[in-house]
């Protein structure tokens, strides 16, 4: 019998999650964001669901690219980082990919090298978030340079990244936006990632670049009308393994960093960080044990965690639980961690076998 954890990924739910995108920016052709193996979900699967529906795929870097086409997706990849030496500029043709050029030295790359045909590109304009993307003050000239390199073809696209779209309140992205308008080039543009696409927009322009709300997850810091349609894409499960039953005073786990107040009925989980559970989840975090919230109780171990199921009935082995996904959303139990719902995603391990379904 295998190891009863695993990610459950509905490829039905992201289908629908582009419904959402294409509801709010119908006038915005689509970039789905799949770096990170998919933020964890399963690259090859989700690209293959997503390739009939949207306009194009991004990832982070070449590596990530070949293996899309290694297994024959078709549709245009934008490398996020562009390239990092001039070797792999001929790969890129050779796989036909769209190209990122962030810096001018990237420009400088490209203007330089012998290619067999040109390739698509978007240049990266850095407005404000400090990371990425050529000056603000040079973006026009980079711009044009772009436009006349004869390793480049068809429109470049012009591009920023928000820094701090998922803070409803803050003014950093009106701020971006309006330097971004204020760069004086007649180009197709994109600004809107996510938090972006959902709750901003002036910044649809003429490409969106959602990533985590595909995956049915909000990246806003409070609640917003527009993420009520989304549907969880991963539900992480597994079984109860085991039940014992614990006095007042007993400790629970590895330096007994939980004890029990009362008599309590303990479920031990097949899931662990070494999984991708968080280490750091705290005493208290929730999980669903037969559709009902219980606490974790005890510190995560490796392969296994333990769980306060006193108040929930009918708990045998071989009860189902829930880590995040359907019922009870990965930002909440990563509040409970200290972390974001993208970490937990993208850095469950490959021992946690990803199961697609094909739903509606």
């Amino acid at each position: 019998m295998a190891r009863p954890s695993v990610a459950h990924i509905d490829l039905g739910a992201l289908r629908g999650n582009v419904g959402v995108v294409r509801d709010l920016a119908p006038e915005s052709r689509l970039l789905a964001v799949v770096k990170a193996n998919a933020y964890g979900h399963g690259a090859v699967a989700v690209a293959a669901a997503l390739e009939p529906v949207v306009d194009a795929l991004a990832v982070a870097c070449l590596e990530e690219a070949v293996e899309l086409r290694e297994v024959g997706i078709s549709a245009p990849i934008l490398l996020l980082e562009g390239i990092f030496e001039a070797a792999e500029l001929a790969e890129a043709v050779a796989r036909d990919l769209w190209l990122t050029v962030a810096s001018t030295h990237q420009l400088a790359q490209l203007e330089t090298a012998r290619l067999p045909s040109p390739l698509q590109c978007w240049l990266k304009v850095n407005t404000g978030m400090n990371r990425l993307g050529v000056p603000l003050e040079l973006a026009a000239d980079c711009y044009r340079r772009l436009g006349a390199c004869p390793n480049t073809r068809g429109d470049v696209v012009l591009y920023t990244h928000l820094a701090s779209a998922d803070s409803l309140h803050s003014d950093a992205t009106a701020r971006q936006l309006a330097a971004f308008d204020g760069i004086a080039v007649d180009a197709q543009r994109s600004a809107a990632n996510s938090a972006g696409v959902l709750a901003w927009p002036a910044s649809h322009y003429d490409w969106v670049r959602p990533g985590y709300m595909l995956y049915g997850n909000s990246p806003l810091d409070a609640a917003h009308p527009n993420t009520a349609a989304l549907r969880p894409v991963m539900t992480l499960a597994s079984r109860v393994i085991s039940l014992c039953d614990v006095e007042a005073g007993a400790a629970v786990g590895y330096g007994g960093t939980w004890v029990a107040r009362r008599r309590a009925r303990i479920a031990t989980v097949a899931i662990g960080y070494g999984d991708g559970y968080p280490r750091h989840a705290p005493n208290g975090t929730p999980v669903l044990v037969n559709g009902r919230r219980a606490p974790l109780a005890g510190r995560v171990s490796m392969d296994m965690i333990t769980v306060d199921v006193s108040g929930v009935p009918d708990v045998a082995e071989g009860t189902g639980v829930v880590l995040w996904g359907e019922g009870l959303p990965v930002d909440e139990v990563a509040r409970s961690a200290g972390t974001i719902g993208y970490e937990l995603t993208t850095r469950m391990t490959g021992r946690t076998p990803r199961i697609s379904r094909d739903g509606d």
